[in-house]
């Protein structure tokens, strides 16, 4: 159960935060398609924030993979 506390800081939870962030790019990119496709500046613009906000997550989130290293959390 210890283990289980700390999955978010382990390489496997960062790998699924990971996917779930790149998941988010999905719901983004249909939205700026609608936002195209409509003529409507002001979702696109919410849709380029949310695209900007997805890479720095992302970003983030690699910085912390490269960091754990060898002492992950379920590995022992």
């Amino acid at each position: 159960m210890q283990k289980a506390k700390g999955f978010t800081k382990s390489r496997t939870g960062t790998y699924v935060s990971m996917a779930a962030t790149a998941f988010g790019a999905i719901g983004v990119a249909k939205q700026a398609r609608k936002a195209r496709l409509e003529h409507d500046t002001l979702r696109l613009i919410d849709a380029a924030v949310s695209a900007a906000a997805i890479v720095t997550g992302l970003a983030i989130l690699y910085r912390e993979l490269k960091r754990l290293g060898d002492d992950d959390v379920l590995l022992g």
